[in-house]
């Protein structure tokens, strides 16, 4: 029988379509799959609360799936190069696999490891298990990356062809003797103190929970996904980022089954394949310029006169900007790890534009909180809201708070789901209440200032101030 192989699992957390699993397997000999929690190799992005516990359970998920399977999960922690030499050492391993990812910290950590590997006089593979088309393949005519959108995805889909994914290993052969193993809680992933209440009531964090999801948003959301995926108080969008993330369900799984349920070529099913698609452009921007997950993209924007106030900064992160769809956003974010995407995008507009606070800030703070943190796409996302990356809005495009909120959250049900305290306001008023007559407001029981904070930047101020800085780089 040949020498066991090692698979190395790191955000590839599943069974199917696991180019690695599937080369380890195809070896021929015992598979001996490994997982090494390494912070330290995230660089300056090691992964918040909220994302170290959705890992807990993704790891709990997948090692109850390979001990169905035959192979027991290995859980080491440590420096990554470290215990794989160890392992290597302590089961005769000739083989070792993984998939690749792309955040600068881990490609460096990542090219060491094969290098030394291969020194060593080992076989190293890395796969592309995580994106539908990796980073260097896309180019354009001249011959060097993308940074707008459209022509990227143009070029991905006219260039791509979409495969059927790897179907999973019914069986696994064990290696003879149980390597060592740390136990999952040792780890520290799960908070000391339970603040996880309602992310647990909102989340399913298991390869059978983004499944379920996936079926049911391609059997009943998917048809009106171009309009209800802005409409926040409804279930209108995936929530697959977190299972994307984490490697739960693959991009191409993803299109699979918009593919099977004949969603390809309609409206609603090329718009949700097109968001996959903002993802794999996240990732490609990230790998041609690593820089950007701290510095702009557009440079000029270096010398923009930001005016950091830990103040504001603070009332955004708590829910307390006055703003009551911002509010609704930021305290659903903090109590399930995820807010919609139409108020994400309000959210970081007010911070970076009203509050004239550095987009770093919020990146920041979106990725020690988000369940689906993601460097390239919380890169991506808040370079945007700056104005100063990739397909970025103008800069002088300012979201307004208020016609946001009465445009997509029209009788305020969202702001009352997240915001109790306005719960009584007329509709009407829901999303301006220091507009509403005194009567109005005491009849709903706020008192502005006590129970509810006016808006701690006016719409006036904050938007002429974001367009005098903008004016002053420009010069």
């Amino acid at each position: 029988m040949p020498a066991p192989a090692i698979v190395w699992f790191r955000l590839d957390l599943r069974l199917a379509d696991n180019p690695a699993l599937a080369a380890a397997v195809t070896h021929g000999g015992p598979v001996i799959p490994v997982y090494i929690h390494d912070p330290e190799a995230e660089g300056g992005w090691k992964p918040g609360g909220a994302s170290d516990w959705w890992l807990h359970h993704a790891l709990e998920d997948l090692a109850a799936r390979l001990e169905k399977a035959g192979s027991p999960l290995v859980v080491r922690k440590g420096e990554s190069l470290k215990e794989l030499q160890k392992l290597v050492e302590e089961t005769g391993a000739d083989l070792v696999v993984w998939n690749r990812r792309h955040e600068p910290a881990v490609v460096a950590r990542d090219t060491l490891v094969k290098t030394k590997l291969r020194n060593a006089g080992l076989k190293a593979e890395s796969f592309n298990g995580n994106l539908l088309h990796e980073p260097h393949l896309v180019k354009n005519l001249s011959g060097n990356p993308f940074q707008v959108f459209t022509p990227f995805w143009k070029n991905c889909l006219a260039n791509l062809k979409f495969g059927e994914p790897l179907k999973a290993p019914r069986k696994l052969t064990p290696p003879g003797k149980a390597p060592k193993s740390v136990a999952l809680k040792e780890l520290s992933l799960l908070p000391k103190i339970k603040w996880d209440v309602q992310m647990r009531e909102a989340w399913e964090p298991t390869r059978a929970g983004g499944e379920k999801r996936l079926k049911e948003f391609v059997a009943k959301a998917m048809k009106a996904y171009p309009t209800d995926r802005d409409i926040p108080k409804i279930d209108g969008t995936s929530r697959l980022s977190p299972y994307l993330h984490f490697g739960q369900v693959s991009p191409l799984e993803i299109v699979d089954a918009v593919r099977s349920a004949g969603g390809l070529g309609l409206k609603g099913g090329d718009k949700f394949v097109a968001e996959v698609g903002w993802r794999e452009f996240g990732h490609h921007l990230l790998h041609h310029f690593p820089e950007t997950t701290d510095r702009p993209l557009r440079r000029e924007f270096e010398k923009f006169p930001w005016a950091p106030d830990k103040k504001l900064l603070r009332a955004w992160q708590r829910g307390r900007t006055g703003y009551p769809v911002v509010d609704a956003g930021m305290r659903q974010l903090w109590a399930t790890g995820w807010m919609h995407n139409r108020v994400r995008m309000i959210a970081a507009s007010v911070l970076v534009k009203h509050f004239l606070q550095p987009w770093q800030a919020g990146s920041k703070w979106f990725w020690d909180t988000l369940v689906d943190a993601d460097l390239a796409s919380n890169t991506l996302g808040w370079q945007w809201a700056g104005g100063c990356g990739a397909d970025a809005a103008p800069y002088f495009r300012v979201f307004n708070p208020v016609l946001q909120g009465l445009k997509f959250d029209p009788d305020g049900e969202y702001v009352r789901r997240w915001v109790p305290e306005l719960a009584k306001v007329p509709a009407e008023w829901i999303h301006e209440p220091w507009n509403a007559p005194m009567h109005v407001l005491a009849e709903a029981g706020v008192q502005l200032g006590k129970d509810y904070p006016a808006p701690l930047v006016s719409l006036e101020a904050g938007r002429d101030r974001a367009l005098a800085a903008f004016k002053d780089l420009r010069g």
